[in-house]
């Protein structure tokens, strides 16, 4: 193993530790992946039967885009995680790491007809940006996997229609940063919708002026997007329990 999937092992197995503090873990399903450096195409993903806070360095499974562990393992996958992953993995090459959540407030507007309104300081910052994608049931159905492709196309966040969120991102910070925008504008919505009254509308003008105005705030930060929020959270999670770097 060289220091690069060293390195990218630790972080992964980080950001499931940050998942967990930020309760966004369900029992021991869902799953965060990340594609290894190299030309195989090979990706690391959770061991089927450990809590993310179970996961470390070490016990990630390393597999092939067809599913197929690469290493000696104990360990199982997730057959519906597996065709979620392998099947975004195989197409998008920009998507270094996907993440899955279902929680509440995700699946919440995950049920709800009209998805996710642009009309909260979260949510708008997603104008334009969200693709939905059709409930099959458990998707294990090779047959699924064109579908969810189309349906995600070229965007980072995606809706999975009364089941949960998704999104991708070009390292694990970001689609860690992604992730964070998605559900709290879940929360936001579900939250102001439990009070029963009317909702201030945002125009389309401000959905459409977001992309600018987010480059002007991140032109103030010096480093990659999401890293100062990832590291800030994993400095929390290593006061908890480091053991997550175990390799």
């Amino acid at each position: 193993m060289n220091q690069a999937e060293k390195d990218l092992r630790v972080e992964l197995a980080a950001c499931y530790r940050i998942f967990d503090y930020m309760g966004w873990s369900e029992l021991i399903y869902n799953h965060i992946t990340v594609k290894v450096p190299g030309d195989e195409g090979h990706f690391l993903i959770n061991p089927y039967g450990l809590h993310y806070k179970e996961v470390t360095a070490a016990n990630l499974v390393k597999v092939d885009i067809n599913g197929n562990v690469v290493e000696e393992t104990d360990y199982a996958v997730n057959p519906a995680g597996m065709l979620i992953h392998s099947a975004i993995h195989g197409v998008r090459a920009d998507a270094h790491c996907i993440g899955h959540i279902h929680s509440t407030a995700g699946m919440t507007v995950a049920c709800q007809q009209d998805g996710l309104r642009i009309d909260n300081f979260y949510s708008v910052l997603l104008y334009n940006k969200i693709a939905y994608h059709d409930f099959q049931g458990i998707t294990v159905m090779d047959g699924e996997k064109e579908e969810l492709i189309n349906s995600l196309g070229d965007k980072n966040f995606l809706i999975l229609k009364s089941h949960g969120l998704l999104t991708c991102g070009s390292t694990i910070p970001e689609m860690f940063m992604n992730m964070s925008l998605l559900q709290r504008s879940c929360e936001i919505q579900v939250s102001v919708d439990q009070t029963g009254r009317d909702i201030i509308p945002v125009s389309e003008s401000i959905g459409q002026m977001t992309e600018k105005l987010l480059e002007m705030q991140m032109s103030s930060k010096p480093v990659p997007y999401g890293k100062l929020e990832f590291d800030a959270l994993q400095r929390l999670v290593d006061r908890e329990d480091d053991s997550y770097k175990d390799l």
